[in-house]
Order: structure tokens, then C-alpha cells, then sequence
């Protein structure tokens, strides 16, 4: 029997929270008397009330995300209804600011902030019979130095199937408004010191894919090329994930990054949009010209990277969207993120819902409907295209057949048309097999752009063969001038000479 249940429901069974192991690092004396359990979204509740009320816990806290705000909702109502003496306890960012677009009225406290210490003093009054009469505290930020880190707390089976998530840094200088981390304006860094030495027995444990969750983790140039040359000294193979700022890469980080393998280090890039007028508009501090400078640095070396998007920004239409993704496919071949914007509970965005039109969705995710400038249909349309961007053009199956698909032409009108014409033919985004969308990329190229069939069947079977035990798609195989192809074989490219024929 376990007294307090500490309990969320990620995205993927892959993803673990780092947030419940902050909590249960903290819990003191009551450590042991506490358990984490995680679970997945779209799951049974009343199957994972059964599981959490097997422990007979007087507490369950759970930390609720845009992601699984619902199935929280319907969590809570399970544990209520059949053990309404249990005390339950939200956090995290969904459950943390009001007003709550998710009814979440029969959680006995909700806690707003850093919640490493208000958990244990609120734990410790319910398990002594003295409850507070306020049923939502407001945190104060924690000293980085005093609380304990989390990363013991690790299981060995997180170790071999888990994401390992780890953060060296709270907060962001930046006050874009339609991200929490604006809230929290002032950067702390924990002891880097004691940083390394909870990575270096993360490394020992065997975990060589670390996720740094800092919003801004490239700010502090001493403090990221301590934790860069952490990894720089490792000999096995390993990767880790940062999110950084486009506009702030001094020479000694790009020292550093440039010495790192192939497939070692990945890069998250927020762009967001290179529209000055919009980004002033929501406080997005935009660079422009260091924005290339440093793209094209990262370009030309063995970084991974993703480069983001937003659609539906107050006041920016497609025309604007469209000349962004233009512009960054012209100066990165990396992958790039197209999101629809939301509306995250403590942002302020919604400053500007009536000047712009901004609709919301009232229910999770809460993305935007409509505004002035894109209307409702085209949102739509945005979000089959970021679909559809993902399976050919950031999956890197399709690399030489995109270049065919807009030569000398927009990117964004090219590939629009063509996500209009996909979505006619299948009426779906999803279970597109990998041959269907070569099938069906063969068939806009030939029939609406009129390209030589035998041409793109070429292109197309050598994207495909790029990677070994892959078939030719059937539709294509008559096009195929070489000798039949076994499985795993490459066909030999003749890309660069067909290309100058055209």
C-alpha cells in the first residue's frame, strides 16, 4: 500500500515525466510512502483508477498537460465517484492557470508553479488531518540549489525503454506571447557542477539519449559548452536533444558544435515566423540577418536540426507563412516543424483575439479556428498540409522528388497544391503506406504537372532505395528502364544528368 500516488499520462508509452520524478525527489520523509505510475493518453480510466486505487493511496497527484487534459477530466471523475475520500492533487501547466477550459472542479487543490516543495508541505497537512481551506496555492519559484534533482529516481526500465529528460536551466529571457515560458522571464541555471556529475551516472547507467527541456539553452555561452564538452568527451555514441535560440551562436559555440558526429547532437530552432511586422506583434525578438548567418552555419555541419513554424499568428495570412517556408527551405535542408498555433492557458494571446479574429478551439488542444487573415477552410487546409509535409518532405523518403515537384517554383504554392490534390484522392491524412505516397506522388507529377513518367518513377525509386529493404512501389515498376530490382538493392543515380537534360 502506497499513501501518495503520483500519476500522469503521456503522449507515447516512449515519453516519461520528468516532472512526477521532481516531485517524488522531494517528498522527504514521505518518500516512501509515495509511488510514481505512469500511463498512456487514449487508455481505459476505468482501468487506470483500478490500477491507482489498488494502492489504497490518501493522495493522488497528477499532472495534467494540453495533451491529456481530458482524460484527466475523466480520471478524476472514476477516483471520485468509487473513492471520494481520496485526496487529489493537480499541477503542471494545464491544470495550473485559470480559468480551467477542462472541468477539473472535483480535484480537491490545484497548484500553480514549481511545485517540488508546496507538494510536500500540502501532502503532509492532508496526511496529518490539517487541510488547507484554499483549494488552488500559487507556488513560489523554488532555489534550483536546495531542492534534489531527480535523476535517480530513473528506473532501470526507464533507462532501457524511456525517453531520459533532463533540464539544466528554468525560464526565458523572451516574451513571446503565445508560450508559458514567458511568464517566468528570469533564466536559473542549476549548479552546472552537479549537473555533470548527475549526467555522468545517467551515462553509467547505460542512458545515451539525453532531452534537455530548456526553452533557451544556447543563452549562457559558459554554462552550454560545460554541458556540450560533457558530451564531447564521450568516446561511445550517444544523442542529445536542445532547444535553441536562432539568433545567438558566438564562435565558442559553434566551435563546439562543429566538432560533434554525424547524428549526435539535434538542434530544435524556433523560428516561429520571419514576418518583423507580426513577431514585434506578439514580442518575439526577431534577427533576421543572424538568423541566416547561423542557419547556414548549422547547415554545414553534422548538426540535426528542426526548424519551426507557426501557422495562424494574430495578423500573419498565408501569403506571409507561404514566403517563410520559402525562405528556410532555400537556406536549410533540415526538417521543418509546422505547427497551428494555441492558445496555452497563462499566455497572453488573447489580447489580441478581437483586434485579429482570433477563434479558438474550447477544446484540447485548443488551437485556432479561424482569424481575419486566415479563415476557417484555410486552417483546415494548414493542417493537412503540415501533414502531408511531414510524410514526404521531413521524412527524408522523398528528398530528390520534392526538388522535382517546385524547380524554380514556391515551395509553399507547390506543395499546397499538390496537398490539396492528396487529400481529394485519399480523404485521409493517415495509414498512407510509404508505396501508396510514392504511388501517389508519381501520379500528381505525371497526370497534373506532366512530368516524364519514366523520369519520376527514376527519381521517386531512387528516394525509396535510399534506405536498404524497401520495394518498388507496383505503379512505378513499368517505368523502371534498368533491369528488375531485388529487394535492398539501389538504383544507380542518374540524377544530376537527367536534372541538366531538363
Amino acid at each position: 500500500m502506497k499513501k501518495i500516488i503520483l500519476t500522469t499520462l503521456n503522449a507515447r508509452y516512449s515519453h516519461s515525466s520528468l516532472a512526477l520524478r521532481y516531485l517524488y525527489a522531494n517528498l522527504k520523509d514521505l518518500k516512501e510512502d509515495a509511488l510514481i505510475l505512469e500511463y498512456v493518453i487514449n487508455e481505459n480510466m476505468q482501468g487506470i483508477a483500478e490500477k491507482i486505487l489498488e494502492h489504497e493511496p490518501k493522495i493522488v497527484g497528477i499532472s495534467v498537460y494540453i495533451w491529456n487534459a481530458d482524460d484527466v477530466h475523466a480520471l478524476i471523475e472514476v477516483i471520485k465517484k468509487v473513492s471520494p475520500q481520496t485526496k487529489i492533487i493537480l499541477g503542471g501547466p494545464e491544470a495550473g492557470y485559470l480559468p480551467h477550459r477542462v472541468d477539473f472542479s472535483k480535484a480537491d487543490y490545484v497548484v500553480q508553479g514549481e511545485g517540488e516543495e508546496v507538494f510536500y508541505q500540502l501532502c503532509c497537512e492532508i496526511l496529518s488531518g490539517k487541510e488547507k481551506q484554499e483549494n488552488y496555492i500559487k507556488a513560489p519559484m523554488v532555489d534550483l540549489s536546495k531542492i534534489i534533482l531527480p535523476y535517480d529516481d530513473y528506473t532501470d526500465h526507464d533507462v532501457q525503454h524511456r525517453y531520459i529528460y533532463v533540464e539544466a536551466s528554468r525560464g526565458c529571457p523572451f516574451l513571446c506571447e503565445f508560450c508559458l515560458s514567458a511568464i517566468d522571464e528570469k533564466v536559473r541555471n542549476f549548479s552546472v557542477d552537479i549537473l555533470i556529475d548527475e549526467f555522468e551516472k545517467l551515462w553509467q547507467r547505460g542512458v545515451r539519449n539525453f532531452k534537455f527541456i530548456d526553452r533557451t539553452f544556447n543563452i549562457n555561452m559558459k554554462f552550454a559548452t560545460r554541458i556540450l564538452d560533457f558530451f564531447l568527451a564521450k568516446e561511445e555514441a550517444f544523442f542529445a536533444h536542445f532547444e535553441v535560440i536562432p539568433d545567438h551562436f558566438p564562435d565558442v559555440i559553434k566551435e563546439k558544435i562543429a566538432l560533434f558526429p554525424k547524428g549526435s547532437l539535434q538542434l530544435e530552432v524556433g523560428i516561429q515566423t520571419l514576418n518583423q511586422e507580426i513577431a514585434k506583434r506578439i514580442d518575439r525578438p526577431l534577427k533576421i540577418e543572424k538568423i541566416k548567418k547561423n542557419i547556414a552555419f548549422l547547415e554545414a555541419t553534422d548538426v540535426h536540426m528542426h526548424l519551426d513554424l507557426i501557422v495562424g499568428l494574430p495578423g500573419e495570412d498565408l501569403v506571409s507563412f507561404g514566403k517563410n517556408l520559402d525562405v528556410l527551405t532555400s537556406l536549410s535542408t533540415a526538417e521543418i516543424q509546422i505547427g497551428i498555433l494555441k492558445k496555452l492557458s497563462g499566455t497572453t494571446l488573447s489580447r489580441h483575439d478581437e483586434e485579429f479574429g482570433m477563434v479558438y478551439s474550447d477544446l484540447p488542444p485548443f488551437d485556432v479556428l479561424q482569424t481575419h487573415a486566415v479563415p476557417f477552410k484555410q486552417i483546415q487546409q494548414m493542417k493537412r498540409f503540415a501533414r502531408f509535409w511531414d510524410l514526404y518532405y521531413n521524412s527524408g523518403n522523398f528528398k530528390a522528388s520534392m526538388q522535382l515537384l517546385w524547380k524554380d517554383k514556391s515551395v509553399f504554392e507547390s506543395f499546397w497544391d499538390l496537398s490539396l490534390w492528396i487529400i481529394s484522392q485519399t480523404q485521409s491524412t493517415w495509414k498512407i503506406s510509404l508505396d501508396r505516397l510514392g504511388e501517389l506522388l508519381f501520379e500528381y507529377m505525371t497526370s497534373q504537372l506532366h512530368l516524364d513518367e519514366s523520369f519520376v518513377s527514376q527519381t521517386i525509386v531512387e528516394d525509396i532505395f535510399a534506405i536498404k529493404g524497401r520495394n518498388i512501389p507496383k505503379k512505378l515498376r513499368p517505368f523502371i528502364k534498368e533491369a528488375p530490382l531485388g529487394k535492398g538493392e539501389k538504383v544507380e543515380s542518374s540524377m544530376k544528368r537527367q536534372i541538366a537534360r531538363q
